[in-house]
């Protein structure tokens, strides 16, 4: 038996040998990634362009020089409606603006109220006066009438205080004159802050909207402990109703001391769809080529570099969008 079982091992490895022999061979496996070699940003087209070409696309240009700019921090804020009196309260989005309904309602009728009781207080004192001058009157009535005009009084001051803890009605929230934003800064920054200085506010969204100056105003302290923030308030104006309740909007901070550097116009500058910032430098006469720079600021039309140009370079300024479109096949 054990005979025929070797046998049969030894007849059957020739053709295990023979088949492992007929397989085709595996394919290599497919990467998980390639990578190709791209243009670099410093393989750039030279523009050359004729005198009647720059004529007509614009083209103007300026030498750069060394330039100074104010320090700030770039941070965000939000819209809320100022108070009504130096001691109010702010109404930010997060107020429960139902709460704030009812307590105004209960709040004007209290006013109303005292302020009836304060006409019948002058009157009982006018008259108590009357009589003391005709001697028909005591004395002691027109004390009493003096104390009880003095006590309309108080409560009639006690509750117009009141009301105007509570801001202006929620149907005027949104009609107010002048609205405030409050910044939350973190408090290592305090210290860093022109604290008597306007910020700057534009609309989140709008890189391109002209920043509105807003004055800083005194207001009952407000901090986030959780966050590490204290909250600054600055005063804005309303009268085209801009702005709105719970608006988030940008805030630039002002800061002491100023950064020096090459400064551009803000209209030389170009951004591509990733948000990259380029001018164009003439390099030659008739001769234009694309340069990468880097924004440190932007103040008043003009442009901090931290890095990209050097000194007494000439860049595009009028034009430097038409160059672009040129540069890319877009016709102008």
């Amino acid at each position: 038996m054990r005979i025929l079982i070797s046998g049969i091992i030894a007849a059957a490895l020739p053709l295990l040998t023979l088949a492992s022999c007929t397989d085709e061979p595996k394919a290599p496996a497919k990467p998980p990634a390639t990578a190709e070699v791209v243009a670099h940003e410093s393989e750039l087209l030279r523009l050359t362009l004729t005198e009647q070409a720059q004529q007509r696309l614009g083209i103007k240009t300026v030498t750069i020089g060394q330039g100074n700019m104010a320090q700030t921090r770039q941070t965000s804020g939000e819209i809320i409606v100022a108070p009504l009196g130096a001691a109010g309260i702010p109404i930010g989005s997060a107020s429960n603006l139902a709460q704030i309904g009812t307590a105004q309602a209960a709040a004007d009728g209290e006013v109303a109220r005292t302020k009836a009781l304060l006409r019948l207080a002058v009157i009982a004192r006018d008259r108590a006066n009357a009589l003391v001058q005709a001697e028909a009157g005591s004395v002691r009535a027109q004390d009493e009438a003096n104390a009880a005009l003095a006590t309309a009084k108080a409560a009639a001051d006690v509750a117009q205080q009141q009301r105007r803890l509570l801001g202006p009605g929620v149907a005027a929230m949104g009609r107010q004159a002048a609205l405030w934003v409050r910044v939350p800064v973190f408090g290592s920054d305090i210290p860093l802050l022109r604290k008597n200085a306007a910020a700057l506010v534009r609309p989140l969204a709008d890189e391109g909207a002209a920043p509105v100056s807003a004055a800083p105003v005194p207001a009952p302290p407000s901090a986030n402990a959780a966050a590490g923030t204290t909250d600054l308030f600055y005063k804005i104006a309303n009268t085209s109703y801009r702005w709105r309740v719970g608006q988030r909007v940008a805030v630039s901070l002002p800061l002491a001391g100023t950064s020096q550097g090459l400064a551009v116009p803000t209209a030389a500058i170009v951004r591509d769809i990733n948000g990259g910032e380029w001018v164009y430098q003439k390099t030659a006469p008739n001769t234009y080529v694309r340069q990468r720079i880097e924004v440190a600021g932007v103040s008043q039309g003009q442009a901090l570099l931290s890095r990209g140009l050097s000194s007494n370079a000439e860049i595009v300024t009028d034009g430097a969008a038409e160059l672009f479109g040129t540069e890319f096949g877009t016709p102008h």
